[in-house]
């Protein structure tokens, strides 16, 4: 019986105090929607730092006939030096280093340049003995380049030590950058929230400032006075969590599946898995947002 009262006064004040009703909802819409947002960015940046780790190469290119690198002279490596290479790669030193490492010849650079960039005219005239040999090297710990960057940069026959990392590490450092921005930003919509949540709970409360007192007359306790108004503003709150859960899947379907798998076919993204994943903690912080609101607003107009 008294759950049943709780539920219609509930859904009384919804209807009376609309706007009010609205407003909650759109400002738990924005925070979850930043909260959410920063979250699946923080996700992709683990996604593709994974990814990008795990297919992180060093790059280790030969001398070229013609290579006005210092170490080269103008002169091609030799067999003797290639030999060295990959012997100093093979090696046991090398061993907790180096996963893996094949040769890539002349050959195969121009092929790769051309599948590359077909369009180019440089291209086009680019002939093989102008292509450097070079070892792509992956690593056990991509975080190690560097050791294996000093043990080759200076080896008779080496152009250039290349690391991959100095490609992708800005990459990652940037989505970073913007999951912090819009970290921030939930924390301030968060935080405003709390204070719009806590001032509309409080009108509410103080429009039904009469009902609360005959309620307090007849012996209700705390709990069945606030009781209504916690759960309207809890259903408000879920209204625009659910709006917000909505809007990601609606921006992941867009943006990610619709654009940026597109547009960026070497890496893999978020999908909906991650969204749903999200989905019930999106609606716990709403939920706590009311209650933190609640326990701020009411003390005051709705006690025995």
């Amino acid at each position: 019986m008294r759950t049943r009262l709780i539920l219609s006064q509930a859904f009384k004040g919804l209807a009376r105090d609309k706007g009010m009703a609205l407003a909650i909802a759109l400002v738990t819409f924005v925070s979850i929607l930043f909260v959410g947002g920063g979250s699946l960015l923080r996700m992709q940046v683990a996604k593709s730092q994974n990814q990008w780790f795990d297919e992180i190469e060093v790059s280790i290119f030969m001398c070229a006939k013609d290579d006005e690198n210092r170490s080269c002279e103008g002169k091609a490596a030799s067999d003797e030096q290639v030999a060295a290479v990959k012997e100093a790669l093979e090696s046991p030193q090398m061993k907790p280093y180096v996963k893996s490492f094949e040769l890539e010849t002349e050959a195969q650079a121009l092929e790769n340049l051309k599948r590359l960039y077909p369009d180019r005219a440089v291209v086009k005239l680019a002939t093989e003995d102008v292509m450097p040999k070079s070892f792509r090297v992956k690593l056990v710990d991509p975080n190690k380049y560097q050791v294996v960057s000093e043990e080759f940069q200076s080896r008779p026959g080496v152009a250039q030590v290349m690391d991959q990392q100095q490609v992708v590490k800005p990459l990652l450092n940037a989505l970073n950058r913007i999951a912090a921005l819009t970290w921030g930003l939930a924390a301030i919509m968060t935080v405003a929230a709390i204070l719009l949540i806590t001032t509309t709970i409080r009108l509410f409360a103080m429009s039904r400032e009469r009902e609360t007192a005959i309620m307090r007359l007849v012996g209700a306790s705390n709990l069945f006075i606030q009781a209504p108004f916690i759960l309207q503003s809890a259903i408000a709150a879920l209204v625009g969590a659910a709006a917000a859960i909505g809007a990601l899947f609606v921006g992941v379907k867009v943006i990610v599946q619709g654009w940026l798998t597109d547009s960026f076919p070497w890496t893999s993204f978020i999908g909906y898995k991650e969204v749903a994943i999200l989905s019930p903690v999106l609606v716990i912080v709403s939920l706590v947002l009311v209650a933190i609101a609640a326990g701020i607003s009411l003390a005051k107009y709705t006690k025995v």
